[in-house]
């Protein structure tokens, strides 16, 4: 089975070797480029991971930066999740014999009607 991969987003951490330490450091740069974002955009691509990352906004990082893409974007190996099996007839580990049983009529139980 293949390893899945994810990535480490750096961007914070070589803002910071550039003594860029406020993410609206980066507001007049990317204007200067014609990329115009939000401060609240702007926020959210210094603080959290993107999952979906404009190749112009990329390649202006790298520009106003001074980095590579291999600084800004580092790939790992994703934590596999531990997954459960499912026991026939035996104990799972969930909740096991406090599962209800199953009512069942007999002709006993019946009601007249």
């Amino acid at each position: 089975m293949a390893a899945r991969l994810d990535y480490r987003w750096n961007l914070r951490q070589v803002m910071a070797s550039r003594e860029m330490f406020q993410t609206t450091d980066l507001l007049e740069p990317l204007a200067l480029r014609e990329i115009r974002l939000s401060s609240s955009q702007v926020y959210r691509l210094v603080v959290d991971r993107p999952e979906r990352l404009s190749l112009k906004i990329l390649m202006a990082l790298m520009d106003i930066l001074d980095c590579s893409m291999e600084d800004l974007i580092e790939p790992v190996v994703a934590a596999q999740s531990a997954r459960r099996r499912k026991v026939v007839g035996g104990s799972d580990g969930g909740v096991g014999e406090l599962r209800p049983k199953r009512a069942r009529i007999t002709g006993a139980d019946r009601l007249p009607r």
